[in-house]
């Protein structure tokens, strides 16, 4: 049997290293996708083969996804490396790069919107353009990691829930244009992580959440699991929020 192979960005740290670590313990192996937390991924890599006594099923690439060179680079390295090759394509790409920052909407330079849709919508469509035959040869599977705004108004975050929302649509067109041969699907984390600045605010939401707690990475590396090993899963939102999503 061919062992899966599976491309994530942003995998160095918190979900996607959680992600990466999930994979790579059932048996896959990860190009684990990182921009400067080269040391993490090492050490995630490390922690692998401490706990399993063996080299860890990963490689890890470094690229700046602003950076078109850098794009071109990571398309060829994936695309050409030879566990894509001789596995027959690539099983699964998990779109999880993110950038996160709070900023009212009326300072918001043109700037940060182009960079905020550069990197959660340009890059998913260029990456799964790019590595499209290799996702159609291994019947696999594309995943976007979206977010808990649909339907909601945040403050201090238009740049980011735009894009997002973008993300969250171009995901969807493709579960339905690149059927049968492709699923596409995406999950969407709620009050998983806070960021330094919103501590005040990840509190309040944490507090109407039905299951009563904040999750955690691994919860969200979960329902990735899920999507990818459900062959008859497309087009779908997995809200992995604690019951926030349906809470009044």
């Amino acid at each position: 049997m061919a062992q899966r192979i599976a491309l994530i960005t942003g995998a160095g740290k918190r979900i996607g290293a959680a992600t990466a670590s999930l994979l790579m313990e059932n048996g896959w192996f990860v190009f684990i996708h990182v921009r400067n937390s080269i040391a993490e991924a090492g050490q995630l890599c490390s922690d692998f083969e401490h706990k399993n006594g063996s080299k860890a099923p990963a490689e890890i690439i470094q690229a700046d996804l602003n950076n078109d060179a850098d794009i071109d680079a990571l398309l060829h390295a994936v695309s050409q490396h030879e566990m894509v090759v001789k596995n027959g394509g690539l099983h699964a790409l998990i779109h999880n790069a993110s950038i996160y920052s709070s900023e009212g909407y009326e300072s918001v330079s043109l700037e940060t919107l182009r960079l905020n849709n550069r990197v959660h919508l340009e890059v998913p469509f260029l990456l799964t353009q790019g590595l499209l035959p290799q996702l159609k040869s291994a019947k696999g599977c594309v995943i976007g990691m979206v977010d808990t705004s649909l339907g909601r108004a945040w403050k201090g975050l238009s740049h980011y829930t735009a894009s997002k929302a973008g993300l969250r649509q171009l995901m969807l067109n493709l579960a339905g244009e690149l059927a049968p041969d492709v699923r596409v699907n995406c999950v969407a984390p709620g009050a998983i992580i806070a960021a330094e600045w919103e501590s005040e605010h990840f509190a309040s939401v944490v507090e109407k959440i039905p299951l009563g707690r904040a999750g955690e990475p691994l919860d969200v590396a979960r329902a990735i699991q899920f999507l990818l090993e459900s062959n008859y899963i497309s087009g779908q939102t997995i809200n992995v929020d604690g019951g926030w999503s349906v809470s009044p």
